[in-house]
């Protein structure tokens, strides 16, 4: 790869960055596979089945309005009495995550993607912590991966590349402007046969490389990508961000960990996953439309027959600690989510055949049930609260779903405290009745979104709050991470 001196001119630089491998990044999905592609946002019969259940439902309105609402209310009560049940199961599982280390005699290279935008403030931390990890510097391969038209982020990511196993990967700014297309360059110049992909303010576990690789060692030839939990350390920094850091614990430490004992595919995090080099590339890399281009991988190897995991050692970053920022975000993924739905939904008996039928309800419960959970927090809220303050009665059914509701929320951030051994969980679990109602801000303006700006990305400020101090980063998770030698637990795992 040409390398560039930060003194030289670096427009001039990212316009000669290869036309053709920007062309394939942007496109090889979407020309092998478009029914598998987010470029299209809505296929015409998803619109007319859209259209004719609008349709269905004003005509029953209209003539029988009292069996349609009661059809309706019972098959709400259906729906989010399983979603309750799904996520009980989910926080009911107490078992601490472990993962075996390995330590191989001949190391395979190892390729580590790290996609930078406007992120010239926080780069140097970036390599600095890549730089604790424990895996030989002769088999790693960094690439920060960037913007050619972001001159601070090139500058500093040029300032701190001088290690030999760390080369700036400079992509074009070509439509679309997605974390995706940047990491479809940076997979094709992976040397690697394993890859991870970190974000800018990425702190990972020193072992966490270790740990993925002993996965692929020991788990079946199906296995595609181990996903790392993700852990907010600036959770002290405001109330919204409080918030976040719970729900990332629920999601790591419950949800994902419940679904891959189970067998079931994982809506991957964006960051801290690693793959098999050669099954990313064989189902075509990312979506660089998808804006949420982790949950739809984790479909996507599910369509191929191909399998999901997890590991212990995690991965700290940065929640947002502004409302602002968290709505920009969380609808920025709620809009990818309803894209990944929707492509799944295109054939939705094909999907079914190609996934099995325990996989698609799974997807079902968990994409579809998230979706439609924050479209309807904010009215159940209005709701409950018109039910306490004036005559109007929820029915027995209607008041125990809403009680559980929020009781399995409460429990779930009660198991994340025990899993974490983070007691702020517990303080937080209080207030989120008053958090869980915001969603719906997110899901609406994502809705909007998806119409007009389907691949428009939200971009994330990263380095706006004080984070805490990890002195020593491979101690944090000693406790979940076994030695070399001794076998990994098999208590429930279906490997």
């Amino acid at each position: 790869m040409e390398r560039w001196e930060a003194g030289a001119n670096l427009r001039v630089a990212a316009a000669s960055t290869d036309a053709a491998a920007i062309e394939r990044a942007r496109l090889h999905l979407y020309r092998v596979s478009p029914r598998r592609s987010a470029r299209r946002a809505f296929y015409w019969t998803q619109i007319f089945a859209f259209c004719s259940l609008s349709g269905a439902l004003y005509w029953g309105l209209h003539t029988a309005p009292g069996a349609t609402l009661l059809l309706l209310h019972a098959a709400a009560i259906a729906l989010f009495s399983t979603v309750i049940a799904w996520r009980l199961a989910a926080a009911a599982n107490l078992s601490p995550l472990l993962s075996r280390l390995s330590d191989p005699e001949d190391w395979p290279i190892y390729t580590v993607l790290c996609p930078l935008y406007r992120e010239a403030h926080v780069v140097a931390d970036l390599v600095a912590a890549l730089e604790h990890i424990e895996y030989p510097k002769d088999a790693l391969d960094i690439k920060l991966i960037v913007e050619g038209d972001d001159v601070e982020t090139l500058t500093a990511a040029l300032a701190v590349s001088g290690a030999p196993h760390i080369d700036v990967v400079i992509v074009s700014p070509t439509a679309p402007r997605t974390k995706p297309k940047a990491l479809n360059v940076g997979l094709e110049r992976a040397r690697g046969d394993y890859l991870a992909v970190f974000d800018a303010e990425d702190r990972p576990h020193p072992q966490q490389l270790q740990a993925a690789l002993a996965a692929f060692e020991d788990g079946p030839d199906t296995l595609a990508c181990v996903q790392a939990p993700l852990v907010i350390d600036n959770g002290e920094a405001a109330w919204i961000a409080r918030q976040f850091a719970a729900e990332y614990e629920i999601q790591f430490r419950e949800i994902l960990p419940f679904l891959a004992r189970a067998g079931l595919p994982l809506p991957l995090g964006g960051s801290s996953n690693h793959f098999r080099v050669d099954m990313l590339r064989a189902i075509g890399g990312w979506d660089p439309y998808n804006v949420t281009e982790d949950a739809d991988l984790g479909y996507r190897f599910a369509r191929e027959g191909l399998t999901t995991d997890v590991i212990a050692p995690p991965t700290w970053e940065e929640g947002p600690v502004t409302l602002k920022a968290w709505r920009r975000q969380r609808a920025r993924w709620i809009k990818g989510h309803m894209q990944t739905w929707l492509v799944l939904m295109r054939d939705p008996f094909g999907a079914m055949r190609e996934m099995g039928a325990a996989n698609f309800a799974a997807m079902q419960l968990t994409l579809l049930g998230g979706i439609l959970a924050a479209f309807a927090h904010a009215p159940l809220a209005i709701l409950v609260l018109t039910a306490m303050f004036t005559s109007y009665n929820l029915t027995p059914v209607d008041f125990a779903l809403a009680i559980s509701g929020y009781g399995v929320g409460f429990f779930a951030a009660l198991s994340a405290a025990a899993l974490s051994g983070n007691t702020t969980h517990i303080r937080t679990a209080l207030t989120m009745p008053f958090y869980w109602p915001l969603l719906t801000i997110p899901a609406l303006q994502a809705l909007v979104e998806l119409i007009f700006r389907p691949h428009a990305w939200a971009k994330t400020t990263h380095g706006v709050s004080p984070r805490r101090k990890i002195s020593a980063p491979a101690s944090a998770a000693r406790a979940e991470v076994r030695t070399p030698h001794q076998p990994r637990a098999r208590s429930g795992s279906r490997r």
